[in-house]
């Protein structure tokens, strides 16, 4: 089933909110996202979503576990000079990671590169998951 062209723009909102908790998934007839959370729905919600999607055929968007942030974060910390890796290195290993990299991208005042490469990345794995999907999508 060919659907609509898909507004790449819903796409990466949908990669950038997965969280471990809810679903993203494109129904196929209406081209809509359909966002399912076990924490702030019902599951009386949840079944009627899912129920649609079973009805109208859907595509399963990337989850946080394809997403993977913390590679991400690793990839970020590569591509900056060594100074910045070897800080970065030091405060993603162990609990507590994200929080600790956040907290110093700011002290280090990059915090804006790594949200314009965190941006980067959502709009590629958007593009290729529409790709693997055979979906067509607007700019």
């Amino acid at each position: 089933i060919r659907i609509m062209k898909v507004k790449l723009s819903d796409i990466i909102d949908a990669i950038e909110m997965a969280n471990q908790y809810s679903e993203s998934f494109l129904d196929r007839k209406t081209g809509e996202i359909v966002w399912i959370s076990e924490m702030a729905m019902t599951s009386d919600e949840q079944e009627e979503a899912y129920e649609q999607l079973d009805e109208h055929g859907f595509y399963r968007l990337p989850s946080t576990f394809d997403i993977r942030e913390y590679d991400m974060m690793e990839e970020f910390i590569y591509s900056l000079p060594e100074p910045l890796q070897n800080k970065l290195e030091q405060v993603i290993r162990g609990k507590g990671a994200f929080r600790r990299f956040k907290n110093t991208i700011r002290y280090l005042g990059i915090e804006d590169e790594w949200y314009q490469y965190q941006a980067s990345e959502y709009r590629r794995k958007a593009i290729e998951w529409c790709e693997e999907n055979e979906l067509e999508y607007e700019k």
